[in-house]
Parts: C-alpha cells; structure tokens; sequence
C-alpha cells in the first residue's frame, strides 16, 4: 500500500491498533505496535524491522526491542461464535483464521527457531539432531474442542537436519507443555522401541494367541502378556548375573 493510501485509512488502522494492542500496559509500546502495524502495510520488498524502520523513519532498534524482548501479556486464545440468526441449526464456534498444514507452520517458524537435541545413545554415537518445537492447535475435520468451544493445544514436533531444505519427519504429541525437548523428543523417537516390544509380545509371548470369545478372557491374556512382558524388560535391566565357577 502507498503511503497516500495508507493515509486515507489512517483513522481506521489507528482504531484497529487501539483495539489489538489494548492489551500492553505501556503507551509507548502501543505505539510501537502501531508503527509496525505501518511498516507491515506499506510498499515494500522488505518487510524486516530495519527497512521498515527507514520506510517509517524511526529507529529500527526500538522497533526491534519492542518485538523480541520486551514483555507482551499472554492470554489463550479463544474461538469466535458467530451470531445466530434465528433460523436452522446453531453455528459452532470456530477460529477466525484459516487451518494450515503442519508444513507451513514449521516453515514459517523457521530453521532458526528449533535447536539442536540429543535423545539417546547409540551403539557407536549420541544420537541427535535439529528439531522445531511448537504449541499448535489442531484442527482437520473432526477437531476435538472442549466444552467451552476452544481447541487444546498440542506439540508439533519437526526433525529438520542440517542438510536438509524443510523438515523430514512431523510428530504431534499432547505430552505436557512443560515437559524438557530432551524428553519430548526420546518419545517421540521410541517408535522403534514400540515396534520391538510389540513384535516380541506377539511372536515371543503369544499376544494374539488367545482363541476365546469373552472380552473378559481376552482382556486378563493381554494382560499377562503385558506382564510377562515387563518381567523381561526388567531382567534386561539388571546386571549380568556371575557365571559359575
């Protein structure tokens, strides 16, 4: 947009900026918000801070300290329910931006906000790689709301190596928000672990050898199976026993 024609809306986007950016404490970052808003909507092929603080004519560096340092408060975002108009079913709340995949939310984070983590030992190196973290809100067909409409939010995990242009491998977890990258991670990783212990119930302890039609028998098998399982597990854990003399 040219300067002109953003001129024309100026009243609106100042009415706009107010409304958004109502929520920070401080005046001058308000203003901030404000100009940023600017530097967003005008001609440009730079949308970064420092040529939008020159198209703006302000200090670049307040613009930056505005956005990644200063303190912003925090609230969970909450579902839009459209009015109802009195004629057919109810409308459900829904959110007022469009679903994207898991790809362009990555992409758009970026390779530079995930970090290098090391989840477990291998038999010749640690094992690690570069990994993207974010908390997303599902969406799809059938997304899960809760009961006052809002949507929970989840890991999206992406492995994405150094040599590689965009991620390799997505995960979504509903593990805590707080839990460690170390630990989200090793999770994630242990399909193979999984796949192991499954195959070893099935073809070592008889998983799906029960042959009766009650749920109750079926039920108390697999769980036998399970703890049959467990004990192995646990003799693995335990330090080799002294051969005889």
């Amino acid at each position: 947009m040219r300067a002109g024609e953003l001129a024309l809306w100026r009243g609106r986007l100042e009415e706009f900026a107010a409304e958004v950016f109502a929520p920070l404490a401080r005046c001058d970052q308000r203003v901030k918000g404000w100009l940023y808003l600017r530097g967003l909507l005008l001609e440009g092929r730079r949308k970064s801070m420092q040529p939008m603080a020159e198209r703006l004519g302000v200090d670049h560096q307040g613009l930056q300290q505005f956005m990644t340092s200063s303190t912003w408060p925090v609230e969970d975002a909450e579902p839009h329910r459209p009015p109802y108009g009195g004629l057919g079913p109810r409308l459900l709340p829904r959110y007022r931006t469009r679903p994207v995949s898991l790809r362009e939310h990555v992409l758009a984070a970026g390779r530079g906000a995930g970090r290098s983590v090391t989840w477990r030992k291998g038999s010749k190196a640690a094992m690690s790689s570069h990994f993207v973290l974010l908390r997303v809100r599902l969406a799809g067909r059938r997304p899960k709301p809760a009961a006052d409409g809002t949507i929970p939010l989840t890991w999206l995990i992406a492995q994405w190596p150094e040599n590689e242009a965009e991620p390799v491998k997505y995960w979504i977890s509903n593990l805590p928000a707080d839990i460690p990258a170390k630990d989200l991670i090793r999770l994630a990783k242990s399909r193979w672990r999984i796949e192991h212990d499954y195959r070893e119930l099935k073809t070592r302890l008889g998983l799906d050898h029960f042959e009766g039609r009650s749920y109750t028998g079926w039920h108390r098998h697999v769980t036998l199976a399970s703890a049959a399982h467990l004990f192995l597990t646990e003799q693995r854990a335990l330090p080799k026993a002294q051969a005889r003399a």
